[in-house]
């Protein structure tokens, strides 16, 4: 016996699933491909689908970067399809909104049941409109009798391309057109045979074909403008398309969309705005910073159902789930679906993981091959850093070989631990401390210490707290080392002479620097004011023993004065930022010293705070201090433990 409660039950959900396939999102290698998806899951001709773009696809470079085309489709409101009478406009041209090009409106004449009907499309673009003349012309041709010629006129004015009764024609019931079904393709897809109609037979109409499909059990997919095409345009003896059902569509498995570039043996090159390219600037290295997101995971998506012409559902496989993958140091988002950084660093796929890697390791040297290295995290060099090129990091930069004419720069500390050979043209910057096995030829900065184990060589060295230069064949030789606390070397000086050694403590370089920097500065001004000034009172002494000046000189006069006046404002403003300079550098709370363990030869300038003095003979294990606001010689002082304590953490 039949449950018709649970029978009414099934019937609503199947409804409600074709409901709900009213909008479909769907995606494909073009944007056509993507609109010929939609019109098969929709049911419906392309031309009667409306759309917004998800994503636009992308072709790709070389087979690289391809990206779908994404698309969500709406079946398009009935008002708003085109009355043009046939499907003559492809699919491909609606989707691609190519302008209809001009058509003459039409006149269809059938017979039905209930008597000769006529129809008339209205015309496109620039065609032509029909006449009356030419619509009772296609009825008298049909041998139409009792014609309604107000009617007919009406028909004609109205164009809307309906059927309308317009008069009657003698009836043959034997010779009605005849039809047969054939459904194919596993139920898929339904055609009907036409056999034409005899003298007084009746044509088919629409609802007479549709009527006979569902009488065979043929109710989804129904091409309701191939049937009209068929009316309007009868082609006998022959398979026409009628009913089409719809696939399954499998559900999309989850995807991760990856936010850097997964393969590493790319690389990228960066042209400058005058075209030129530089090849040392590869970007190999994919920085991020915490909690920036490094890749979204693509949800899985359900699969939607298909239906054979007869109704019969076709289960359709939902997509397959993934995990984040998630490896170090990165974590998921709140939406389950963003995978962001813990740290700043540098971001790789690993096997199938994301990490997210505080030291960057260069194997070998930095050079050609890898370019320079910018990175946000801790670099580690195995090899060399070559001339010409540079390694900035946010942590440390270690380097296992020695370092030339190149730039080296970070937040942390800097290990080179055979050595910087600058050439005169190298520079070490760090935020932190310096190691190196020696120094020769370079610039050198450090927010902490500088220390060196063989020595310091005609270099520029500045530490905010300590130079300590200290082993068996630890001298300093030539260049100017500044620190605000202390410089301690085995030897400073040549015993030979002839170079210049420089050696400052008790003063912060960066403060020394910056008052250098303004003094010169105010010198250069001082000076552009005295030529103004004269250039000023040359032109007043003429006014005054002339009583007025040319206008060409009276406007030098007033520019003068006006510049003048901004001189004199910008020296003051110098002016108050050297005193601020000396404030802050007089509150340093610091005991300046200058120690040698062995010897410090003649030949050597010692300063402490603004106290200086040329060393004029041989002093063998000494500390010179500032006392009483005089240089004094001291017995040696070893550095602290800090400075001695070797590479810590490094090792």
């Amino acid at each position: 016996m039949v449950d018709f409660v649970k029978l009414q039950k099934l019937m609503k959900e199947q409804l409600e699933v074709d409901r709900q396939i009213r909008t479909v999102d769907t995606g494909g290698d073009s944007l056509e491909a993507a609109l010929m998806k939609a019109g098969t899951l929709l049911d419906i001709p392309v031309r009667r689908i409306e759309y917004e773009i998800v994503e636009h696809g992308f072709r790709g470079i070389l087979g690289s970067g391809k990206k779908d085309w994404k698309i969500r489709a709406y079946i398009k409101d009935s008002s708003q399809i085109a009355r043009t009478g046939s499907s003559s406009v492809s699919e491909t041209e609606t989707a691609n909104s190519v302008v209809a090009v001009d058509k003459d409106g039409e006149v269809f004449v059938i017979f039905s049941p209930e008597g000769a009907m006529l129809k008339v499309t209205t015309p496109v673009g620039s065609g032509m409109r029909v006449t009356e003349d030419m619509a009772m012309q296609r009825l008298s041709a049909r041998n139409v009798k009792n014609i309604d010629k107000n009617l007919v006129n009406t028909v004609v004015e109205e164009a809307e391309g309906k059927y309308i009764t317009v008069g009657s024609f003698d009836r043959n019931y034997s010779n009605d057109s005849f039809l047969k079904i054939e459904v194919t393709d596993f139920d898929m897809k339904a055609y009907i045979i036409v056999q034409p109609p005899g003298t007084g037979g009746c044509d088919l109409t629409a609802d007479a074909i549709i009527n006979y499909l569902r009488n065979n059990q043929v109710v989804v997919g129904i091409k309701n403008d191939a049937i009209d095409d068929f009316v309007d345009k009868p082609v006998y003896k022959t398979q026409v398309l009628v009913a089409e059902g719809y696939k399954e569509v499998n559900g999309k498995n989850a995807s991760i969309e990856y936010l850097f570039e997964t393969n590493s043996n790319k690389v990228h090159l960066h042209e400058s705005r005058d075209g030129t390219i530089d090849f040392k600037d590869l970007q190999i290295i994919q920085n991020v910073v915490q909690n920036q997101p490094v890749a979204r995971k693509i949800p899985v998506q359900e699969g939607v159902k298909g239906r054979t012409v007869k109704g019969i559902y076709l289960p359709a496989k939902d997509g397959t789930d993934i995990p984040l993958p998630l490896g170090k140091n990165v974590h998921a988002d709140e939406d389950g679906m963003t995978i962001l950084a813990d740290i700043n660093g540098q971001v790789m796929l690993v096997g199938s993981l994301i990490n997210v890697e505080p030291v960057f390791v260069v194997q070998g040297n930095v050079g050609i091959k890898t370019g320079n290295i910018i990175f946000l995290g801790t670099v580690e060099v195995t090899g060399n850093v070559e001339d010409g090129f540079s390694v900035k990091a946010a942590g440390n930069i270690i380097v296992n070989g020695t370092v030339g004419g190149t730039e080296l720069e970070a937040e942390g500390d800097i290990i080179v631990r055979q050595g910087i050979a600058g050439k005169s043209k190298g520079s070490v910057k760090a935020g932190k401390s310096i190691w190196a096995r020696f120094i020769e030829n370079a610039i050198i900065e450090a927010g902490n210490m500088v220390i060196v184990s063989d020595g310091i060589i005609n270099s520029q060295v500045d530490a905010y707290k300590r130079i300590v230069c200290q082993g068996k064949r630890a001298r300093i030789v030539g260049g100017q080392l500044r620190a605000s606390e202390e410089i301690n070397a085995h030897i400073i000086g040549s015993s030979g002479g002839g170079t210049e050694t420089i050696c400052e403590a008790g003063i912060d370089p960066k403060i020394k620097k910056a008052i250098e920097k303004l003094a010169a500065e105010k010198a250069e001004k001082e000076k552009e004011l005295e030529t103004v000034t004269t250039e000023l009172q040359g032109l007043i002494n003429i006014k005054s023993q002339r009583k007025s000046l040319p206008e060409e000189k009276e406007y030098m006069l007033n520019e003068f004065m006006e510049q003048k006046h901004r001189l004199n404002e910008e020296l003051q403003r110098i002016t108050t930022e050297i005193t601020e300079q000396q404030q802050a550098q007089d509150k340093l709370k610091t005991r300046g010293r200058i120690s040698a363990a062995n010897a410090i030869y003649p030949g050597t300038k010692v300063q402490i705070l603004d106290v200086s003095e040329n060393i004029r003979s041989e002093y063998r294990a000494v500390t010179f201090v500032l006392e009483e606001g005089l240089i004094r010689a001291v017995k040696y002082e070893p550095p602290d433990a800090e400075a001695t304590r070797g590479i810590e953490g490094y090792e």
